[in-house]
């Protein structure tokens, strides 16, 4: 396992990191879960990504528990915070990181969080209560570096500059990426490479599509994510993933994985770890040998030739807006006027 420091000043990473965003508290039980845990520490991964969010702070329990008794300074934890939350203060509010990172400590049963990043803007707080609260959460101890997850490029920016003049850094942006979903790469990557910002990122494989376990004009296998991890299926037809148009796109980079050592999960992991500014990438898994299977791209080097053949092999399905960075996304929507103002 490589190791590499997250942004110019954040934590060192593995190369490699765990999430349990659909597993933990969904699809796996304690002992699952815990296992894949095991399984992630013994191939070399320190770096454990989840969210309050994710199953309702079950999530966080059960990676509490799955690395008591572990050396603390071993791993680099990391959770986020400003997902829903329902009425009241807005997500990102002073009062609600407060109590949600104290939920956090709790679940995880740690004195600190390694890495807490802002899960997703919020219009609704100004971003100088967040900042604020942010550096007082690190000046308390309870956290020791900050981050955004799936911000857009002038919303990175801003709160990068706040945090300065804050005595802070923001070290980190998480956005999902993969072959198929490249959003980042005109925006969001150059607005935070000069600011010492590094990609933490999730999905490298969509959502599994890039397993080429889906193919196109079947139906999606039984038990895989697509028809029974809980959000899983939504993740995935969010962004059309499993449409006959990609998913035979994916059977011809598929076709150019059978011409190297690698499978098709791991030419998928390799691909994105081949951008310099991706410091990390977070896999998940239902099984643990999920995890030792795919640990093998951490350390693949993709030649050019190949990396614009799979470019040719995806030609036009390859999502590059930026005006779909998930930020811009919901508040496109938000601001769309509903069918009865029409």
């Amino acid at each position: 396992m490589e190791y590499r420091r997250l942004g110019a000043s954040g934590p060192v990473v593995s190369r490699v990191a765990f999430g349990n965003s659909l597993t933990a508290g969904n699809q796996l039980d304690d002992r699952a879960a815990a296992a894949c845990v095991r399984a992630a520490l013994d191939a070399g991964i320190t770096t454990f990504d989840t969210a309050d969010a994710y199953a309702e702070g079950r999530a966080e329990e059960h990676l509490g528990r799955a690395l008591a008794g572990v050396d603390r300074d071993s791993v680099v934890i990391c959770t986020k915070v400003g997902r829903g939350g329902g009425p009241g203060p807005g997500a990102l509010s002073r009062s609600r990181i407060a109590a949600s990172l104290d939920a956090s400590l709790r679940r995880l049963g740690t004195g600190h969080i390694d890495l807490y990043q802002a899960h997703l803007y919020d219009d609704s707080t100004p971003l100088e209560e967040t900042m604020s609260a942010f550096a007082d959460a690190v000046g308390a101890g309870k956290v020791r570096y900050v981050g955004v997850s799936e911000w857009a490029a002038d919303e990175i920016g801003r709160a990068a500059a706040l945090a300065r003049e804050l005595g802070i850094e923001l070290v980190s942006n998480q956005p999902q990426y993969s072959m198929l979903w490249r959003v980042i790469e005109a925006e969001v990557v150059p607005a935070c490479a000069p600011l010492g910002i590094g990609q933490m990122v999730w999905s490298p494989l969509a959502g599994g599509v890039l397993t080429g376990k889906y193919r196109p004009g079947q139906q999606a296998p039984a038990g895989s994510r697509a028809v029974a991890a809980k959000g899983g299926d939504v993740s995935i037809q969010r962004y059309r993933f499993l449409s006959d148009e990609v998913l035979t796109a994916v059977a011809r980079v598929a076709d150019l994985a059978t011409e190297t050592d690698l499978t098709m999960p791991q030419l998928a992991l390799a691909w994105v770890l081949q951008n310099a500014q991706v410091a990390t990438a977070v896999i998940g898994a239902s099984a643990p040998e999920q995890i030792a299977r795919n640990l093998a791209a951490a350390e693949a080097v993709l030649d050019p030739e190949l990396l614009a053949r799979i470019d040719a092999a995806l030609g036009s399905v390859v999502v590059t807006d930026p005006g779909l960075t998930l930020s811009r996304m919901l508040r496109a929507k938000a601001a769309a006027p509903s069918p009865a103002t029409l």
